[in-house]
């Protein structure tokens, strides 16, 4: 017998809201975290859905629960609640066994949570994605918008020397009431952290004025709702859609290049804002004057703002980043592998995350400790080895690094034992890694005996034995170079 308001599970309802799903997120995320999910039951505007680990409930109320609770508000809008419960029979009294994604009290705007306090900008709560819709009276559809990720604001955003001036230029744009900077280009490699900004960015404006029409969405899809409009001959409807927001963001300019109408219709689009006094915010892989097949009118009026590069992460910053995202599951991460992925996953932030991520997963499914061997065995498909021999040059590099010396400094004359202690591993590593004589790893340190070589490597060798963190420092760096 059914209690309260209890209703049967649509299936049909929820097989839909699953196939969005899977459209929005990819088969991979789709049958690791959607496919195990069973919707029991409906009740009062709540919806449970049962998984069988707390890891997953944990992993999807933070990744998934406010976008199923959007996209089933669509197809049935007396569903407000999602609850996620452990099916397992497992409790653990620390932790609640049910969290619930709720619909937002507020209509104007998409809700964001204010951030917990915490130290040197990294974030102690993870937060969820929330679907963005068009506020109360705006001619925009709820579906023109793409979806903003409430983990992406300025709180969660590392800064280091890499990104700092796009960090503040984003900052400025956001807070500001004026129009400071129009556009505001953001650009940089894939997985520098772009699209954080953006998100970012739409988030703070909602959040300081809730009345300003912000729409959020990727060159591709501006194309394809141009093309759309051209197709239907609804095009007036296209231009009042675009040009009566406040603030336009474009994701990944880039995208339109080689595509004249869409670009004409964007250079007219750009222009009436523009005129208006409206912000634009715009993001690419390259700066405007790089971008190939772009007319010279839109690539003029592209770099007609501020320009803001978001360069490559140092080591420090990556290290920061996996700080920060560890702190963000929850999880104690060893430094060592952190700073072994810092080392090898250098050229993208999102791969970077997304190791660690994996291993923190499969620690916490499987079981297990994280430790270096779980690390490349788990991310061998990560850690390609390198396609060329290892040099003493890379040697160098790696351990003057490490133990944040200068380069220079491995061929100096220098005796302080903060300078020939990483020296002597320099030529321990080169005996080890390399097919190298004595005699030429000696002259790679600025024309040294060999026999200080010798007792470089039996000196390292007694350390390994008598100092483990030593030992461990030593292994570290054998593995990122064997890597």
């Amino acid at each position: 017998m059914k209690r309260g308001n209890e209703a049967a599970i649509d299936q049909a309802e929820w097989d839909r809201v699953k196939t969005r799903l899977k459209q929005e997120f990819g088969d991979s995320a789709y049958k690791s975290w959607v496919t195990p999910i069973v919707a029991t039951s409906l009740r009062d505007g709540e919806v449970e859905l049962s998984v069988p680990t707390r890891f997953m409930r944990d992993w999807i109320t933070t990744h998934y629960a406010e976008r199923i609770r959007a996209l089933w508000n669509g197809e049935n809008p007396s569903v407000r609640k999602i609850t996620l419960r452990v099916d397992s029979g497992k409790i653990d009294v620390t932790k609640p066994d049910t969290v619930k994604a709720e619909a937002p009290k507020m209509t104007s705007a998409p809700p964001v949570a204010a951030p917990a306090a915490r130290p040197a900008g990294l974030s102690r709560v993870p937060a969820r994605p929330v679907a963005e819709t068009a506020p109360q009276g705006s001619p925009l559809g709820p579906d023109l918008s793409a979806p903003l990720d409430a983990r992406y604001n300025f709180e969660n955003f590392v800064v280091g020397k890499p990104n700092e001036f796009a960090y503040a230029a984003a900052k400025r744009v956001a807070e500001s009431d004026q129009v400071s900077f129009n556009p505001l280009f953001l650009y940089g490699g894939v997985g520098l952290g772009k699209t954080h900004l953006m998100h970012a960015i739409a988030w703070e404006i909602r959040q300081r004025t809730p009345h300003r029409r912000v729409i959020y969405l990727s060159a591709e899809k501006f194309m394809y709702s141009f093309v759309r409009a051209l197709r239907n001959q609804d095009t007036v409807s296209f231009k009042e859609q675009f040009r009566s927001v406040d603030v336009l963001m474009i994701d990944d300019v880039q995208f339109i290049a080689g595509k004249d109408a869409t670009q004409e219709e964007f250079f007219h689009t750009f222009n009436a804002l523009v005129d208006q006094g409206r912000q634009i915010v715009l993001s690419a892989d390259k700066s405007p004057s790089s971008l190939e097949e772009i007319g010279d009118r839109l690539r003029s009026r592209l770099a007609s703002g501020l320009v803001a590069d978001l360069h490559p992460t140092t080591f420090e910053l990556r290290l920061g980043i996996l700080d920060a995202k560890a702190e963000q599951l929850g999880v104690v991460v060893p430094q060592k592998v952190k700073e072994f992925l810092a080392h090898k996953i250098t050229s993208n932030v999102r791969e970077l995350e997304g190791a660690l991520t994996r291993l923190v997963a499969h620690a916490q499914l499987v079981g297990g400790s994280l430790s270096l061997e779980t690390t490349q065995e788990l991310l061998q498909d990560l850690l390609r080895a390198h396609d060329r021999r290892l040099t003493m040059e890379e040697i160098q590099k790696r351990v003057a690094e490490h133990f944040k010396i200068r380069v220079s400094d491995m061929s100096s004359a220098r005796r302080s034992r903060a300078v020939a202690r990483p020296r002597q591993v320099a030529m321990y590593l080169s005996k080890q890694l390399t097919s190298r004589s004595l005699p030429e790893i000696g002259r790679a340190f600025g024309g040294r005996d060999h026999t200080t070589v010798i007792h470089a490597v039996r000196k390292i060798e007694e350390l390994v034995k008598l100092d483990t963190a030593f030992a461990e420092d030593v292994e570290l760096l054998t593995r990122m170079l064997e890597s």
